[in-house]
């Protein structure tokens, strides 16, 4: 499929974004969890940050963790992927 790749990055992102979202997960957290390498997660936190993404990375006892502080809006001042996670069925 001539689109294939690029669709894979895309889901990639979106799944490291919902992760992000929970607050739990690390660098080596998230590549754990989504099977890839280390590089890929800091590759796709940039991107995401890139596409105005909140994203940092805060300390606590046990390490770092991301944590997603706002994400970019459209012009009716909704959540961008809002209707994404309703079309997926992921609640706020």
């Amino acid at each position: 499929m001539m689109y294939q790749r690029s669709l894979e990055i895309e889901n990639r992102l979106h799944a490291v974004l919902e992760l992000i979202e929970t607050g739990e997960y690390s660098t080596p957290g998230l590549a754990a969890a989504l099977g890839v390498s280390i590089p890929t997660i800091s590759r796709c936190v940039e991107a995401l940050r890139e596409r105005g993404h909140d994203i940092r990375a805060v300390r606590n006892a046990d390490g770092w963790r991301y944590v997603l502080k706002s994400s970019p809006t459209t012009r009716s001042g909704d959540r961008a992927d809002q209707s994404r996670r309703e079309s997926v069925g992921v609640t706020a």
